[in-house]
């Protein structure tokens, strides 16, 4: 067993008065007023965190937009959501032309421009407002399918 492993096991068995001193040892915070169960995992969480490295910059921009969608709608669902790394190329053919759209780590990047949206590339490219998404073939409908280019 990892000295890891013994520390977690260590957890499940200490009283609450010990494991809120455990909690301002490892957060240097004020504690919180959540159940035992809550500390533990919390608690355990942060060790592991430690051993083994913390979420990635993506991963946290992503929980701080669900974050604000869950504050604003009430809602966070993830099923409409399109996760495209940066590097990639999305290319549409539009009224007998090619147009190519590079994913970067902040927004869209076309025709020397950068834009936060698909949907404004769409517009841009069509004159219409279209969702940008549905455009690019990201989103099912239609018999459309996107060529997507991953530059390795």
């Amino acid at each position: 067993m990892s000295e890891l492993d013994a520390q977690i096991r260590e957890l499940a068995t200490m009283p609450p008065a010990q494991l809120r001193s455990k909690w301002r040892d490892i957060f240097r915070q004020t504690v919180p007023e959540v159940p035992p169960d809550l500390l533990r995992r919390s608690i355990a969480w942060r060790l592991q965190e430690r051993q083994h490295g913390g979420l990635t910059p993506s991963i946290r921009k992503k929980i701080v937009q669900l974050q604000k969608r869950l504050e604003k709608s009430g809602e966070t669902d993830l099923t409409n959501d399109i996760a495209l790394k940066a590097g990639t190329r999305l290319v549409r053919e539009w009224n007998g032309k090619s147009y190519h759209v590079l994913v970067c780590d902040e927004g869209f990047e076309f025709d020397n421009r950068h834009y936060r949206s698909l949907s404004h590339i769409a517009e841009e490219i069509t004159g219409a407002h279209w969702s940008g998404p549905r455009f690019f073939g990201l989103k099912k409908r239609g018999g459309f399918k996107p060529k997507v280019l991953t530059d390795a």
